[in-house]
């Protein structure tokens, strides 16, 4: 008798609708297979748990669930690479995870902390952010299958990624804590500029993602790095809100530094490839 629950099939089922080992049902999953998709969930548990605080009028846990979804996302990937238990079930609930996590959850915290004085333009500000998240997603998942791009275009994201935008979007909330009052002025100002992050995520600006950082840390560079990894986390858990306010303005200011360098690599791409031609 099969019990209450369909089969878990990783990665679905075979050509002719069999289970992946063609000739009978997979009894037995390895936990490898299993964990990034509880991280993947959890995840989505700490988006949602941030709507809820936000609801509650609990703005600093909110910002801090939403991080914490941010986090553990970031980390459901690599989990599943590192154990080599990656699947097609696990990639479509990473990008349903996404649009919860950094579109939903950030608009609607946002939302419920200053855009709802700024009645109908506000919620249309949150509205769109949400949307224009959901499209950055789904333009991400389809240029991955994408082969014909050259090699150095892969270290860059086109428009700016989800998490980053989440990041970004709550910016005003991060201001609200440092003391900023919302009112309806503010609340204004705020919706038009989630309106802009909205648009950075939907745009072609390229965005250098750090992928070809490598693997690997030069000897010189390890103690500089450990201690500043230490710094940073040391200063965000003492001074939360000023820390993320300074990393925000940090990587706005970095965005035309990034576009810069496409330039530049654009420009030696195609220096090179006339130089072959002749």
């Amino acid at each position: 008798m099969e019990g209450p629950f369909p089969p878990f099939e990783p990665d679905g089922p075979g050509e002719n609708g069999e289970s992946a080992n063609n000739n009978k049902r997979l009894r037995d999953i390895p936990l490898r297979f299993v964990l990034p998709n509880i991280i993947t969930v959890l995840a989505i548990c700490a988006g949602l748990t941030g709507v809820r605080l936000a609801f509650e009028h609990r703005f600093d846990d909110a910002v801090l669930m939403v991080l914490l979804a941010a986090l553990l996302d970031g980390v459901d990937g690599r989990v599943a690479r590192l154990v080599k238990g990656s699947s097609k079930f696990g990639a479509e609930m990473d990008s349903l995870a996404d649009i919860v996590n950094f579109g939903v959850a950030p608009a609607l915290v946002l939302y419920s902390f200053v855009l709802d004085q700024a009645r109908s333009f506000g919620w249309i500000a949150a509205l769109l952010y949400a949307i224009a998240c959901g499209l950055r997603l789904a333009r991400f998942n389809v240029m991955m299958e994408n082969k014909d791009s050259p090699k150095w275009q892969s270290a860059y994201f086109t428009g700016v990624p989800a998490p980053a935008g989440a990041f970004l979007v709550l910016l005003p909330v991060y201001l609200g804590f440092l003391g900023i009052a919302p009112d309806w002025y503010y609340a204004t100002g705020v919706a038009c500029y989630t309106l802009l992050v909205a648009f950075l995520l939907v745009s072609n600006l390229p965005v250098w993602s750090g992928k070809t950082l490598g693997a690997r840390i030069p000897r010189a560079q390890v103690m500089p790095l450990i201690l500043g990894v230490v710094f940073y986390v040391a200063m965000l858990a003492t001074y939360t809100w000023e820390t993320l306010t300074l990393s925000v303005l940090a990587y706005l200011a970095f965005l035309p530094y990034s576009l810069s360098m496409w330039r530049k690599q654009a420009a030696a791409h195609a220096a090179a490839a006339k130089n072959n031609a002749d």
